[in-house]
Parts: structure tokens; sequence; C-alpha cells
């Protein structure tokens, strides 16, 4: 019945971008009184951020790789994978799988079908990823992150919901504190990431892109930067013999504490990182990953580079000299870094993790419920909404 607590079973890939989403899901529906259980791989068992009540289950799930002579075995460890998903469901009994994408994801989402458990896939990247794609057709629902999805076919509009891509909630928490104060004499503080195992194209250009900022803007520096292990003992000599005060590490603890503070974002474009910054409000100069799969980073930076909240470098043009002149463009004056800050909040969707966890909840209880949210956010980070159905949209304000 309505209401009533449930079990879900969430997929997701060994990455942070693919987990991040499904923990912050996983809290949502823990609170709402639900049982939740993750199915991954052993690196995704691993991956820092897994809440202690979610219980995770490490099933093989083979990858298909470039040489076929790797694919009988894929096919092997995927068909064991499925069925060992079978033999969770018997015992858990989930009203729905949700996916996150990535491999790990298939063994479970194979797994639900053939017991005609329904599923939800939810993508997180402006393109619809490999795995997301093999399932976009069978799926019950699949939910997006952003209003325009590569390689998402049209025939598919009608199980569409447009919700957003969940954050952590100590990230999600300063949505509603103001952007800090930026005065013309004050701190200028700059927050540099590379994702998980950070960028080595990141240290090399930034230390030498900021010394090149007009000295009212450069005397007021202060960085924080996370770098590969083997690159710190470079980086930490490369700011030094540029007067530029820089706090460095591998890995930050408290990512919300340390974005709280940040003026500009300097960093990859990853899905989680987007997410992020919108959630907050933090204005950006984005180095989508050249290698990325589809070029899905280019792609996650339009939206936000369209609003004016940030401004997106390809990496064959990322020197120092560009970087320094879109940091002077966004920074010389206090009201223009605030005027991108506020566009990088309004392309925020704060309720991804409810609007998510309202669709999942609408298997096994209540009717499908209507969670799409298009079009640009009000001052409030609400947004204007659109009844999908039969193909067709139908606009509405929410």
């Amino acid at each position: 019945m309505p209401g009533s607590s449930r079990h879900f079973v969430l997929a997701a890939g060994g990455t942070g971008g693919h987990l991040t989403p499904a923990f912050a899901l996983a809290h949502e529906l823990e609170r709402r009184g639900h049982h939740v259980a993750l199915v991954t791989d052993a690196r995704g068992a691993a991956i820092p951020g897994k809440p202690d009540f979610l219980t995770a289950h490490v099933l093989p799930a083979g990858r298909f790789g470039k040489n076929p002579l790797g694919w009988p075995g894929a096919i092997m460890a995927m068909l064991k994978g499925r069925a060992m998903a079978k033999r969770l469901y018997e015992t858990f009994q989930p009203s729905a799988v949700i996916g996150f994408g990535g491999y790990p994801a298939v063994p479970a989402l194979l797994g639900a079908q053939a017991m005609d458990i329904p599923t939800v896939i939810h993508e997180q990247n402006a393109v619809l990823g490999r795995v997301n794609r093999l399932f976009a057709g069978r799926v019950n629902a699949i939910a997006t992150a952003y209003p325009q999805v590569d390689r998402l076919k049209p025939k598919y509009t009608g199980k569409v919901h447009l919700v957003g891509n969940p954050v952590r909630p100590g990230v999600l928490s300063l949505r509603d504190e103001p952007f800090p104060a930026f005065m013309e004499d004050g701190i200028f503080r700059v927050l540099v990431t590379g994702g998980s195992q950070g960028a080595r194209v990141l240290s090399e250009i930034v230390p030498d892109g900021l010394s090149m900022l007009p000295p009212a803007l450069r005397s007021r520096l202060q960085v924080t930067q996370q770098c590969r292990p083997e690159d710190l003992d470079a980086v930490r000599s490369r700011y030094a013999n540029h007067g530029i005060p820089a706090e460095l590490a591998t890995y930050f603890e408290d990512m919300a504490a340390t974005l709280a503070d940040a003026h500009l974002f300097i960093g990859r474009a990853g899905a989680s990182t987007i997410a992020e910054l919108t959630a907050v409000g933090r204005p950006a100069i984005l180095v989508p990953l050249p290698i990325a799969t589809d070029d899905h980073q280019a792609a996650n930076t339009r939206e936000m580079v369209r609003a004016g909240g940030a401004r997106s470098i390809r990496q064959h043009r990322f020197e120092a000299k560009e970087l320094a002149k879109q940091i002077n463009a966004m920074a010389l004056r206090p009201d223009t870094l605030a005027t991108a800050a506020h566009a990088a909040w309004n392309c925020g969707r704060p309720a991804a993790a409810s609007d998510l966890a309202d669709l999942v909840e609408s298997f096994g209880g209540a009717d499908m419920m209507d969670v799409i949210r298009v079009g640009p956010n009000n001052a409030r980070g609400a947004s204007q909404g659109a009844e999908v159905g039969q193909g067709a949209a139908k606009e509405s304000a929410r």
C-alpha cells in the first residue's frame, strides 16, 4: 500500500560518478522508511561515502573490451552475476531495481527483468551511457540529469523523467547559504580538482595561469588544489616560485566545507562535479576530459555555460595564458563573479534525490507520479514542470 515500507535495489558501476547519486538516493529512501541494498563490483564496494545502513552485494560483471577474445569470459561473468542477482531478489523481494550505469549494473538489471521486477535507469551525464543505451528500450522509466541527453532515442520520450543528479546531503545543505563575500580587496579563493584521481594537466597549467593574473587579483589568491600523489612536490614548488599561497592534498575528506569557501572552481566536468557546483551555486572554468566516452564531459558543460555560470576550455586549448584570460574576465569585478554564481545556482536541481525517490516509489506502490522537472529554475531553485504521456509533452507550471 502507498507509504508502506518496501525494498529497493540500487545497481551501480564501480566509480564515484555512478555511486555518488546512488548513495544520495539510498539516503532518501532510507529516510522514507524503506530498505535498500546495493549491487556493485569490488571496486564500487570500496568507494568512500557508502552509508552504513547500505549493504553491498558484489556481483561478477564482465567487461566487453575491444578484444573479442575476451567476450566469452565477459558473457559468462554476466550470466553468473545474473543468477546471483536472481537469488538475491528471491530473498530481498525488491519493488524495483534502479541502475545507475556501468557494467556492474548489467547483471542486476538482467536478473530483475527475468523476474518481472520493475526497472529504472538513471543517467547522470548529458550523453546516454553504453549500459543505459542497452536497457533504455526495456526499462519502465528513464531518469535524466539534463533536459537534453544525446543518444537518447525520441521514441523513449514517454518514459523519460528529468529529475537531476542527486548530490550528497552535506553539499546540498549549502544551497541556501549566500555566495562567499567577494570584495575588491578581499581574499580570492580558488578550488581546483580533477576528479577522484586528480588531473595532471591541471597541476601543470593552473599554477602558471594564476601567476599571469593582474597583480591586483593575483595578490589576493588563496588556492586549494587536489593533486595526484606523484605531482604534489612539483605543484607545491610551482606555487612557491610564483609566491601564491596554496593548500595541496590528494583527497579532501570534507568537500562540502572546501566548496563552501570557494569563489571559483577550476576542474573537470564530471556529472557529480556539475551537480554539486549547480546545487551550491559556484562559478566554474571547466576542462572536459578529452578521452571521456562519447565526449560526455563536454556535453555536461552545455547547460551551465549557456546560463552564464561557467566557461569551458577544451584541453587542447587549455594553456596558462588562456586560463588567465578567462579568470580575469570572470573575477576582475566582484559583481561579474557573483552573477555567474547565481547563474550556476539557477541550473541546480536540488530536489533530485527526492524526485528520483518519488519515481522509484511509484513501482509496487502508488500510481506513477509526475516528477518531471524542466525549464529554468526560479530564484529559489524550483522548476517549471511538464507532463509527458504517450510520447507528447504537455507543459504546465509547477
